[in-house]
């Protein structure tokens, strides 16, 4: 390391401190990770911009050398405290962070994946208004010096424009003055044609002003319309291209280096629907109520309507798409078993398990020698000191030996569960849209662990299209991983699966009930295997040896014609069906308590 960069670090080790107690005097972080080199600094996660905090661990990222570059140096304390700031102010956690950027995509029709970055510019704003005006830092000095090369696009005029009315500064202080510009929004949703829009610069930078001062409290409610804002100068091309979109990034990689994802995201806010719209249209920053209805100068797909979504689910690829933008490092199939997870928790309920006459109670009935080889903690010290006040292994030392008798309370015994789902063509991929096949799975499979039984989840599809656990297993992701995979294939019930589980059950095992999930394509089960054995045997055997039932719950709504499922049903099968796959919800919720549960029967 140099000997300027080892003063400059010296320097902003020292600021440090104050920069804490510009939030609090009780604000505590740990100190910053100071980056030499650019490959130190890539190594933290820092690429592109000179700081960043990251919410996983709330540890502040800076890197000296490009701190030096940007001639920086002087900065310290409005460098440091800034980054503090989107830990106590915005977005302060992962969460906030997660419906912050959920709204601001809502904004940005086609744009989504600039959502980030408006994010960032947002966050940025409510705090350098905050230290610049509150704190007396000169925020607006660090942005004079990353002017340079900065200036060439509409949106980064438009950005520092607003911080020019913010903080009462002339035109032209911050950035060249911007102009009016004409982008074309894509077509979209009840929109059959691309619309053209004109931005009217001055009055976007004064109503983006307003924006921040108004919603300075309550943040959370102005990122969407602050999205809507941007959405015009940031489909001009030239932005999009700028290389300074990452130099002021330092939200980017917030998630970097964790798999914590944030609860209750799969879930939209109750207001999440409610505050989008152009700030235009807002009559908390305009005055005018609801008079403005004029579409020019915003996209209108964007606008608040009241959505009848608001309180219910996100779909599977767009909960992904939320934390991949955080930088979260799960993969597509890692992101819908969390999802499916937490879909699935609000409906569980403990699992139903069978009752034996009365549990066994511990009976001590007397020692018996314990010898080198056997546990240690077998070892019944005091008996052991009254046969010898001299110990020696195998000879004067004795272990208790206990027997049983019949206790008053009852032994409850989970039954386990063999879960079959379908997963042909005409299932949904829950990978990228809600599956209520793979959340029933789900919900009942985690009921099942929670009362302490075993499951086996097989997923099926056509022939030699299958995904199955290794067996009966305690393993929720192992469980959750074969769930939300996908076939989409043709038809085909893995007899051999349910063949080979039968055969290899004994009466020492405990009772299992076998539940498929399907529709008419259930039938196939009756086939022949590979071998030639009827599936009629199979699943006979299954149920006779799993000892506990099964189910066949059925998207089917003619089953009862289907000669097939009528002899299934005069065989043993208990038939369920649902005349819609969100039924499914419902089917599973209530399952155990209808088939199982103890408190039920009484």
């Amino acid at each position: 390391m140099s000997q300027d960069l080892s003063r400059l670090r010296a320097d902003w080790q020292a600021a440090w401190p104050g920069a804490l107690n510009l939030w609090s005097r009780y604000t505590r972080l740990s100190n910053p990770l100071w980056c030499d080199t650019p490959e130190a600094a890539q190594a933290e996660g820092l690429t592109g911009s000179f700081a960043m905090i990251r919410l996983t661990d709330q540890a502040v990222v800076v890197d000296l050398a490009q701190v030096a570059a940007l001639g920086l140096n002087s900065y310290a304390v409005e460098i440091l405290a800034h980054e503090i700031g989107h830990h106590i102010l915005v977005p302060a956690d992962l969460g906030d962070h997660a419906r912050m950027l959920s709204r601001i995509r809502r904004g940005l029709p086609a744009l989504t994946a600039y959502a980030p970055l408006v994010a960032n510019l947002y966050a940025d704003l409510l705090i350098n208004d905050r230290l610049q005006r509150s704190s007396g830092l000169r925020m607006a000095e660090v942005y004079q010096a990353l002017r340079t090369g900065n200036d060439t696009t509409q949106l980064w005029r438009f950005y520092m424009r607003i911080y020019e009315i913010l903080w009462g500064m002339p035109r032209g202080a911050l950035t060249e003055p911007g102009r009016d510009i004409t982008v074309t929004a894509p077509a979209e949703g009840d929109q059959p044609e691309a619309q053209k829009i004109v931005t009217h610069f001055e009055g976007d930078a004064r109503l983006g002003a307003r924006l921040v001062r108004h919603y300075a409290r309550d943040w959370m409610r102005g990122a969407g319309k602050f999205a809507v804002l941007c959405y015009p100068y940031l489909n001009d091309d030239e932005s999009q291209k700028a290389s300074w979109l990452k130099s002021i990034n330092d939200l980017g990689a917030t998630g970097r280096g964790s798999d914590q994802i944030p609860s209750g995201l799969t879930a939209f806010d109750e207001d999440e629907f409610d505050d989008m719209g152009h700030p235009a249209d807002d009559p908390e920053l305009t005055g005018l109520g609801d008079a403005l209805d004029d579409p020019n100068g915003k996209p209108a797909r964007a606008r608040a309507t009241k959505d009848a979504r608001a309180g219910q689910a996100r779909q599977p690829f767009e909960f992904g798409e939320i934390l991949r933008s955080m930088g979260l490092p799960l993969d597509q199939h890692e992101l819908a078993v969390r999802y499916y997870r937490e879909r699935a928790l609000p409906h569980l309920i403990k699992y139903p398990a069978r009752e034996s006459p009365a549990a066994a109670d511990p009976l001590p009935e007397g020692v018996e020698t314990w010898d080198i080889g056997q546990p240690l903690d077998r070892v019944d010290w005091l008996e052991s000191a009254i046969v010898s006040p001299r110990v020696i292994p195998g000879m004067t030392t004795v272990q208790r030996v206990w027997g049983e008798q019949p206790g008053d309370s009852p032994h409850r015994d989970p039954i386990d569960l063999d879960l079959y789902v379908d997963c042909s063509g005409s299932m949904p991929n829950p990978q990228h849209s809600v599956s209520h096949l793979t959340l029933a799975g789900a919900i009942i499979a985690l009921s099942a662990f929670r009362a302490g039984a075993r499951v086996q989840a097989t997923l099926w599809s056509g022939k030699n299209q299958f995904l199955t656990t290794p067996g009966f297993v305690r393993d929720e992701k192992a469980v959750l991983r074969v769930l939300t995979g996908y076939f989409g294939g043709g038809t085909a019930f893995p007899i051999h699966i349910l063949r080979d589980t039968t055969a290899a059950r004994t009466k020492r095992d405990k009772p299992v009930h076998v539940l498929v999930i399907s529709d008419d394509g259930v039938t196939t089960m009756f086939d022949n295997d590979e071998r030639g054995n009827s599936g009629w045997d199979v699943a006979r055997q299954a149920l006779a040896a799993g000892r506990a039932g099964g189910t066949l719950v059925l998207n089917y709504g003619n089953w009862a014609k289907d000669k097939a499922l009528i002899r299934a049903q005069t065989e043993g099968w208990s038939i369920h069906s649902i005349r819609d796959w969100a039924e499914l919800v419902t089917f599973a919720r209530e399952f155990s308590r209808r088939t199982y549960s103890v408190e039920r029967r009484a």
